[in-house]
């Protein structure tokens, strides 16, 4: 079959991942070293796609930014107490090239390791950092035009946004219009077409290596973001460059096809080398329908993720109401490298009742390595180690239960709707507390949840959308509480599902004829 309409990924922070894998074989770990068991146990997960955060080429310019910077280094020290310099490899956000890094075993290692995952239906999703490059990039001497330069006036005016570099020019940091340059990088001048053409090459190039790229805060080459930074207006880059990795890739689909595995989820489709690719946009600022309308399969949803971090139920309910076109392309997550631990910001019972409203929503459902066992410390893109976390053996049995109602093919593949919940008794303010959904697909069961998203116990009845239930009873089993009941079908149409729950409580109901 097919590659599911709502999607699964999973997020590893590849150099902590290989950092660790190296203590355990006494000797530097690369990709070619991660165990086919692992792989194995994403696949069995429901998984369809693995994100390697951090494979690219980086310098010691940006290394050495990153263990002298103060404010960097304080944090690097709550997260390690026994750091050490090594552990401070830099970002992988201030890169070099877009080659794998050498110590990660290069571009061959990562193609070994694509074809393991392909030949367990995985997906594999790489970094492409569109605004700046490091500080050493060879374009630095080469196309020092494809960079946005400064005067010694700027420098003066703003040193947090420009730097003088050894030979005297001064270039400008990386940055958004809103904080302080990043300083291990160099800010790219898409203002100058010739700057546009070599990232789009680049794109081009990564597109070969992998399957979909996630594009890091791809908002700011957006015209009006980066003309509100640098004053200067560029021509719309997304749409050119997304067209021109379709191009390029429907071409390489003329030369003769490598059959693929048959683990393959696109090999029933008839696909070769590149069966299609995908495009995930961080971006904020409400510029999510900007991005998917120049073509990018998902955006981050972090307004769902703040919201639920505020805890209050209306604005969640009012941010689901938004048109489905626009929805099925949202990448909803809980946490992931640049947002704090969900088990350190979610209170228990809250953290459950999140990660369901979160991942039973259309679109793409983002896990990051970590959170499934609870880990609690946030590891920076700088460092290649983490710390030692026991697993929270509470939150471990939760998301193992969720990854599993999450294979339920209605929730991987059907159709979705909001539900409405009504007053189960005049003045039952607590209805108002509940969040509430239907997945539907033909010839499966279909599914509906119902959170209680409040720290007091609420009631309603939610309105059941299928017109077919009456004339049957219906056996109602919850695939996160595991309990079972059993309701007459022209109940549940004419008067609702009555729900009853406790502070936070969260279910998800597989509904099956009995």
């Amino acid at each position: 079959m097919g590659a599911p309409r709502h999607p699964s990924l999973y997020q590893v922070n590849t150099r902590v991942w290989l950092t660790a894998l190296g203590r355990s074989l006494g000797r530097r770990a690369t990709l070619d070293d991660i165990p086919d068991a692992e792989l194995d146990r994403v696949a069995a997960m429901g998984f369809d796609w693995i994100w390697f955060l951090s494979v690219w080429q980086t310098g010691l310019a940006g290394q050495r930014v990153s263990r002298i910077n103060s404010e960097w280094r304080h944090e690097f020290e709550q997260t390690l107490p026994d750091l050490t310099e090594d552990d401070i490899a830099g970002s992988g956000f201030a890169i070099t090239g877009y080659d794998v890094h050498e110590q990660l075993g290069g571009d061959a290692a990562l193609a070994r390791l694509r074809e393991r995952l392909r030949a367990r239906g995985l997906r594999l999703l790489l970094d492409f950092v569109p605004n700046h490059m490091a500080l050493d990039h060879p374009w630095v001497q080469s196309h020092p035009e494809y960079f946005v330069q400064g005067t010694d006036d700027d420098l003066a005016r703003a040193p947090q946004n420009y730097t003088r570099l050894p030979d005297g020019r001064v270039f400008a940091y990386g940055r958004d219009p809103y904080f302080a340059g990043w300083p291990d990088t160099l800010q790219l001048n898409y203002a100058n077409p010739a700057t546009q053409e070599a990232m789009i090459a680049a794109l081009v190039k990564i597109a070969t290596q992998c399957d979909g790229v996630r594009c890091d805060m791809a908002m700011l080459v957006l015209p009006d973001v980066f003309e509100r930074t640098w004053g200067m207006r560029p021509e719309p880059f997304w749409p050119r460059a997304i067209a021109r990795v379709h191009e390029e890739l429907r071409r390489a689909e003329a030369l003769p096809h490598v059959p693929l595995p048959s683990g393959d989820p696109h090999r029933d489709r008839g696909a070769g080398l590149q069966p299609c690719f995908l495009f995930m946009a961080e971006v904020y600022w409400d510029l999510e329908w900007t991005l998917q309308q120049q073509g990018f399969d998902y955006t981050y949803d972090k307004r769902l993720y703040d919201r639920l971090r505020e805890g209050h139920v209306q604005p969640i309910r009012e941010h689901l109401h938004a048109d489905l076109d626009y929805q099925n392309k949202m990448a909803r997550f809980l946490e992931n490298h640049d947002e704090p631990r969900a088990a350190a910001t979610f209170p228990p019972g809250t953290h459950e009742a999140a990660a369901v409203i979160t991942f039973f929503s259309p679109g793409l459902r983002f896990f990051h390595q970590g959170q499934l066992d609870g880990a609690r410390t946030r590891i920076s893109p700088h460092l290649v180690r983490g710390p030692i976390e026991p697993v929270d053996q509470r939150l471990r049995q939760f998301y193992d239960t969720l990854l599993a109602a999450l294979k339920q093919p209605a929730v991987r593949d059907g159709d979705w709707q909001r539900l409405e919940c009504r007053p189960a008794w005049d003045r039952n303010w607590t209805s108002e507390c509940f969040i509430a959904y239907a997945w539907h697909v033909p010839d499966a069961p279909r599914v509906v949840v119902v959170v209680n998203y409040a720290s007091n116990r609420s009631q309603c009845y939610v309105e059941v959308p299928f017109g077919d239930l009456a004339g049957a009873e219906w056996r109602l089993a919850d695939q996160i509480e595991g309990h079972v009941y059993d309701r007459n079908g022209g109940d549940l149409q004419t008067r609702g599902l009555y729900v009853d729950a406790s502070p936070w409580q969260a279910s998800v109901f597989v509904l099956t004829r009995k």
